[in-house]
């Protein structure tokens, strides 16, 4: 009988103890963004292709045994020794992807950084200074957003002397940071109304606390996003330019400049065409992938990761 009612004595303890016990503490949200990421399958593929493609252009060309400049003998076919082939003038093709995928995706990586920079300046100061500043910030947008990007990049590229691959990459960031400046704009809009700005003016803190300590943080999921795909647009936007003999220019090079210079062989030695052509398309699909899957990590309504 003492035994029976020390087990119920137990067994009660022990469920009036379970609804006292501590709550899990809810995962930060930081976690949450990369739980829901790595969920997307199309997003992790396109990482890890996107991180094979990066390492295979830094590393392969210290052990690859021809030289982007080194010549051998023109229109080569493919083999194991040129998988690529040669270019007219004898050098080797996988080489001249290597360099030019350098450079590509350096021109890139530096427009997206240059235009996110001055798109979340210029968007957060008109979405919470308003006013004035709001409507010429607003009008230099639309302003910029009518004029055709190539077209007004390769006149400036032209009339800058340049073809230098920082040249061209400060043309295309002057170009490209409308798309940001909008997003932005309406996010600090809509966050300077919230109680915590509110607090934060009348605890007497400045515009540029306000902006960079209250605003842009809560903002880092749209700019993740935009600036993850400005690369993708700066890559094709890169080769465009070069493509039309306005964009790289020797001795600096680039995917749009190999592809130019080996486009009048696409009839007779497609391969020549189709290896540079096919890692620019890579690059800009990848990188759209992933830009997705941040979008979508970064959306609180996202409840069911796409594959």
């Amino acid at each position: 009988m003492n035994s029976l009612l020390t087990g119920a004595q137990t067994a009660s303890e022990g469920t009036s103890a379970t609804p006292n016990a501590p709550a899990p503490e809810p995962s930060s949200q930081g976690k949450l963004v990369l739980r829901k990421f790595l969920r997307h399958k199309a997003a992790m593929i396109s990482s890890a292709v996107l991180l094979l493609l990066v390492l295979v252009t830094v590393l392969m060309p210290i052990f690859w045994p021809y030289d982007y400049e080194q010549t051998v003998g023109g229109f080569l076919p493919p083999s194991g020794e040129h998988p690529l082939g040669t270019t007219q003038v004898g050098k080797d093709m996988v080489s001249q992807v290597l360099r030019g995928t350098q450079y590509s995706l350096l021109i890139a990586l530096t427009v997206s950084i240059l235009s996110t920079t001055l798109g979340v300046l210029i968007g957060a100061s008109a979405g919470y200074l308003r006013g004035f500043t709001d409507s010429a910030a607003s009008r230099l947008t639309d302003l910029f957003l009518i004029v055709p990007q190539v077209a007004a990049a390769a006149i400036l590229v032209k009339v800058a002397g340049g073809g230098s691959w920082y040249v061209v990459a400060l043309v295309l960031a002057a170009f490209g940071w409308m798309p940001i400046a909008r997003i932005v704009r309406a996010e600090a809009m809509s966050l300077s109304q919230r109680e915590f700005v509110e607090a934060s003016r009348a605890a007497g803190a400045g515009t540029g606390r306000i902006i960079f300590k209250h605003l842009v943080p809560n903002m880092v999921g749209s700019i993740t996003v935009n600036a993850t795909l400005a690369v993708a647009q700066a890559v094709l936007a890169e080769a465009a330019l070069s493509f039309i003999g306005l964009g790289v220019q020797l001795p600096d090079t680039s995917l749009g400049r190999v592809i130019l210079e080996n486009y009048a062989q696409l009839q007779g030695r497609p391969w020549l065409f189709f290896g540079p052509f096919v890692v620019l398309v890579l690059i800009s699909l990848t990188i759209n992938f992933i830009g997705d899957g941040l979008r979508d990590a970064f959306d609180p309504r996202q409840r069911r990761m796409k594959a």
